[in-house]
This record gives C-alpha cells, structure tokens and sequence, in this order.
C-alpha cells in the first residue's frame, strides 16, 4: 500500500514538473499604450495563444515603452530580458537593415499597392530575421506616415527652417536629411512631447493614430496631407523562446497570429481615419498637397535614396521591391 501511495505520489510529482518545465511565459515588449487598438491585439493573440496551449503560454506585456525604445527592445531580446516584441520600422532595420527597402519614402502611394508588395516579400524577408535569430509571428503595418509641424508645410522648402525628429540610431536617415539640406533631431520616440514643448523639435513624421494617442498633435497642430510611407510593422520572438515552444502547437499558434494581423491592419486603418477626424474636432489644420508639389517630394527623396539606404542595403531587394509595385500599378490600369 505504501509503496502504491509513494508511486502515485511520484507520478503526480512528475506529472506537476513537467507541466512547470512546459509553460513559457513570453515577455513582450511594445510601444503601444493601453486601450490602444495596438494593444488590443497583442492581448486578444495572448488569450488566443493561452487557450490553444491550455494555458501553458502566457504573455507578459509591457506597453507604453515601458521596456524602452524599438531599438532598446532589440537589444533586451538579444540578450534575454525580453522574448518577443511589436516592432516598427525602426526596431526592424535594427535586427535587418535590409528592411528598409520596404521603408522608403514615396515608394508607395497607396494601400492596395503596399499589401501586394509586402504580402510578396514576406517570405524573403522572414528568411532573413530567422538567419539573425528571430521568427516572424505577425506582419502588417501601424498606418501611414503624415508630417506633423507647428507651422503649415506644403512644400519641401517650408520643412527646411523647422527641426524635426528622426528616430535615434540610423545615421543613414540622418545624414540623407542632411543632405537635402534638412535640420534632422534624432531622438527616441519618448522625447518627442518634451522636444515639442521646449522647442528642441518643430515637427515629427507619424501616423495619426499615434499622433493622437501620445497627444503630440496638441504642440504640433499642422499636417500635411502627403503619405510619405506605410510604418512596416512586425510582432518578432526569438528563435531560442520559439524553439521553447512545442512544436505539436506552433502551426495552430501561428494560424491564430495571421487572423491577428489581418484583424489587425483592417482595425488600425480605420482607427487611422477616425484619429484624423478627431484630432480636426480639437484644432488639427489638415494642408493639402497638389499634385505638382507632391511630385517635387517624391523626386527629392527618390534621389536620396542612396543614402538612406546605405551599404548594409542589397539593390536587388531595391530594385525586387520596384518591379513588384510596378507591375501591380500596370495590372491596375488595365483593369
């Protein structure tokens, strides 16, 4: 009898260890506030992924920047303070560089041309993240990039007098803006309502959504209305806390990831358009670009393309990124 107790015992105690050693709580880092619809996503994927692992995977969220920065939270994956984060263009070209290809200004000019590009490069550029030790979870993006300023920009010439923020640690950027003659304040994504409020800054590119959520819009109430880029965005995890995970669940996992980031793009556009109109209610000037003027744009930054890409920059994803927005536009006019 006593050895049948012990025995049992013994396999509810391995049964208890090994369910312990199988959970994995993912540490996930975002700049997304609470209550945003950023951050609506990340906590309906995290009860996804519970129930679909028996409440073995669970997320720990830390929002608003809490765990620094798109670079700063590279940086802690790597060396395993976090596991997994929503990154940005700028948390992207941190582990990739080659991410910029798809993050060059007036590339695109619209959504349906961005979709197409992007949906046929996901493929290349996941290979790529898994190489420097990150898997894909979710690709989309945070909506387009506008200006904001604190005075009327239509033309590339009223930017020129105005200091603006770029994101700190892409000398690329930095120097292209130079180039053109431009007055660039890197700075982190944090700094940007205080650089608004002592002057340090004048303006800041950003969607609308974001605009309003940080409430920078109230000490920068001008935008122009010229899409300069869809912000690629990505939920990354590292390969050593994937590989954590077992593989029975993985394909399950990341069906519920892509429902995510389809629920995702079709919710933050809408919140994008209704952040606009908001933000008109409380005092935002939208400036209109005519077409003329908006072509000027586009050939200066096409010209500085070069610099902002860099040498870390393959040209064929330059030029694979071209052909397959080209040929949809092609595809579309003779629609």
């Amino acid at each position: 009898m006593k050895r049948t107790i012990l025995a049992s015992f013994s396999i509810v105690a391995l049964l208890l260890l090994g369910q312990h050693v199988s959970a994995q709580t993912i540490k996930l880092g975002t700049l997304a506030p609470q209550n945003s619809p950023y951050y609506d996503i990340l906590r309906d994927l995290a009860e996804s992924w519970a129930e679909i692992s028996g409440g073995k995977i669970r997320f720990r969220i830390y929002p608003v920047g809490v765990a620094g920065d798109d670079p700063d939270m590279v940086r802690k994956m790597r060396i395993g303070q976090l596991d997994a984060a929503l990154l940005s263009g700028s948390g992207l070209t941190e582990i990739a560089p080659e991410i910029k290809a798809l993050q060059l200004p007036m590339m695109f000019a619209n959504n349906d041309e961005w979709d197409h590009v992007r949906t046929q490069m996901a493929p290349r550029y996941e290979r790529i993240l898994e190489a420097k030790g990150f898997m894909t979870v979710i690709w989309g993006d945070a909506g387009w990039v506008y200006l904001f300023a604190q005075k009327p920009v239509v033309r590339l010439e009223d930017l020129k007098p105005l200091r603006f923020f770029v994101w700190a640690g892409d000398p690329g950027i930095v120097q292209g803006w130079r180039d053109l003659g431009f007055h660039p304040v890197p700075l982190t994504s944090g700094e940007i309502h205080s650089g608004l409020h002592s002057g340090l800054i004048h303006a800041y590119a950003t969607m609308p959504l974001a605009s309003l959520s940080f409430q920078w819009f109230a000490l920068a109430n001008h935008m122009t209305d010229l899409k300069w880029t869809p912000l690629v965005g990505a939920l990354v995890i590292t390969e050593q806390k994937w590989k954590a995970i077992p593989d029975e669940i993985k394909p399950q996992l990341l069906r519920s990831a892509r429902i995510a980031s389809e629920r995702f793009i079709t919710k933050i556009r809408s919140h994008n358009e209704e952040a606009v109109r908001l933000m008109k209610e409380h005092g935002l000037v939208v400036h209109p670009v005519p077409p003329d003027i908006r072509a000027e744009w586009e050939a200066r930054f096409r010209a500085n393309y070069p610099v902002i890409l860099g040498n870390a920059v393959p040209q064929d994803l330059v030029v694979e990124v071209e052909r397959l927005r080209d040929a949809f536009r092609k595809n579309a006019q003779t629609k």
